[in-house]
């Protein structure tokens, strides 16, 4: 059976995306046409529609203002994973992604090629070079990319991307502002069966998700993260969070507006005091941000461990900033768990840890806390080095509050006084960030990010366990400013704090005398 090509839908024979070619002149350029031999491979390829599927189902359903037929799209996508797989083999596992994405492109214009003969033979139009190319890269996209979710992952001014249904897409784009998208799917079901390839197709780091597994999180080839739940929801929600700001530096945020010079300078300060942070924040609030432009903070040639669900904060993607960075990432294992109640091919952040005390870091982090890998960050701020985490809260002393909980998840043994002991005794300060948003004219939501709060954190007070001191407060304003310092914090100036700044920004708030 062949992929059948509508009337009207011209036959793609040549494909400049892939590999150079020479057009085949048209009579009206004076060529003689003639009817190209149907390819075969070794493998016996050629092309046939999707199972279950006729040519009458097959209608061309295109995107506003494109060409692809996402239909076919789909139907070689299919096919040409199955063939991917079969040509791969036992090779799969020693065959680096640009040798698989080059034999995927040679499947891909071999099954176009295939077809593109039997439109020939039944009389049908070609396609024109740009609609070829539209084509094989929606296809290409579809099995190694994003699929119909690439264009919106490559543009630079998209920040998120989030649905809540195949047609209900918004973009928060980097300046602020929100608009609404277009479809990503022609279904909800398309939707999730694209999310469910996109989760398995990973060699390294392969997820499951289905109606017995229906979360999904997982870091993307550029950086950016995912998340997305289905059957659990009225519809199928996905959040796709790009990172752009990657090899950033306080100074960096003070230039945005962010927070100003002299809380840059107290962070800085702290950073190589090796005090252990913690970046709170609700969801989308730039934690992640925030996070690394404190450890642009550290000296470039120490060696830092990195300890994340899902890679994030990429430390070891810049090394123009850090020279040595040992990243770990959990795996979710497979099958039935064994006697130890663990899956086969399982790595938790508890390993990570473990394996991280042999390697002689300087600075352990562990990534999103979220749940029980709150112990972790304690073991690992316990070490001294001037640890990093990042937390969801609505204000500082809720961050406490929440890691407490987090903590206790651990296990029965973790009681409520030992994590707030561990906690207390572990975390120097918390970092809140705030954002606001505003409704422009055009129906566009505008959002502006900045530090709140910064307090510090010691032991005491019978009663809670420890006790909180406010150095940085916004206030009605979207600028945090100086207001209290802890004596023992003053030993900051010799890490370059400027302590005179932030006495006389004190005085001109009223926070000191």
């Amino acid at each position: 059976m062949t992929m059948p090509v509508d009337d009207g839908r011209p036959d793609p024979r040549s494909l400049p995306l892939f590999e150079s070619r020479t057009r085949r002149p048209t009579p009206a350029e004076g060529g003689t046409p003639r009817r190209p031999p149907r390819p075969r491979s070794a493998s016996g390829l050629h092309a046939v529609t999707a199972v279950g599927e006729s040519a009458e189902d097959l209608t061309p359903r295109r995107a506003a203002g494109t060409d692809v037929d996402w239909a076919v799209v789909a139907a070689f996508r299919s096919q040409a994973s199955e063939l991917l797989t079969k040509q791969l083999g036992d090779d799969r596992l020693h065959m680096d992604k640009a040798a698989q994405e080059a034999l995927g492109r040679s499947i891909i214009v071999e099954l176009l090629e295939a077809a593109a003969a039997d439109a020939v033979t039944a009389g049908r139009p070609s396609l024109t070079l740009t609609q070829q190319d539209n084509l094989a890269q929606a296809i290409f996209n579809a099995l190694f990319r994003m699929g119909r979710l690439q264009p919106l992952v490559e543009d630079d001014r998209v920040e998120n991307i989030i649905i809540t249904g195949y047609d209900r897409v918004w973009l928060e784009l980097a300046d602020g502002t929100r608009l609404p998208g277009p479809p990503v799917a022609d279904s909800d079901q398309e939707l999730i069966d694209f999310l469910a390839f996109l989760a398995s197709r990973s060699e390294v780091n392969a997820r499951p998700f289905s109606e017995a597994q229906p979360r999904l999180h997982l870091r993307l080839d550029d950086g950016s993260r995912l998340a997305a739940t289905a059957w659990v929801t009225p519809r199928p929600s996905v959040v796709i969070r790009r990172h752009r700001l990657t090899e950033v530096t306080l100074d960096d945020l003070v230039t945005r507006g962010s927070l100003s010079p002299l809380a840059a300078s107290f962070l800085t300060a702290a950073i190589r005091a090796r005090l252990s942070v913690v970046v709170s924040g609700p969801q989308g609030f730039g934690k992640t941000t925030m996070a690394r432009a404190l450890c642009g903070a550290f000296d470039p040639a120490e060696s830092v461990a990195t300890l994340e669900s899902e890679y994030e904060l990429a430390l070891h993607e810049m090394p123009g900033q850090h020279a040595i960075v040992h990243a770990w990432e959990s795996r979710p294992g497979s099958g039935e768990r064994g006697p130890d109640g663990r899956t086969a091919g399982e790595f938790t952040l508890s390993d990570a840890l473990f394996d991280s005390f042999r390697f002689t870091v300087g600075r352990t982090i562990v990534g999103e806390i979220r749940g029980p890998e709150a112990w972790l960050m304690i073991k690992a701020m316990e070490s001294g080095s001037g640890s990093i985490s990042t937390t969801h809260s609505v204000d500082a002393a809720g961050a406490m509050r929440k890691l407490i909980t987090c903590a206790m998840e651990f296990g029965p043994q973790i009681t409520h006084e030992l994590a707030t002991l561990k906690l207390a005794e572990s975390i120097d300060l918390i970092v809140q960030l705030d954002m606001d948003s505003e409704s422009l004219p055009n129906g566009a939501v505008r959002r502006r990010r900045w530090v709140s709060e910064i307090i510090a954190i010691t032991p005491g007070e019978k009663e809670k366990g420890y006790a909180t001191t406010t150095v940085f407060h916004a206030g009605d304003t979207r600028r945090a400013t100086a207001q209290t310092l802890p004596d023992n914090l003053r030993r900051l100036e010799r890490h370059g704090f400027d302590l005179a700044g932030f006495l006389a920004e004190a005085r001109t708030h009223g926070a000191i005398s």
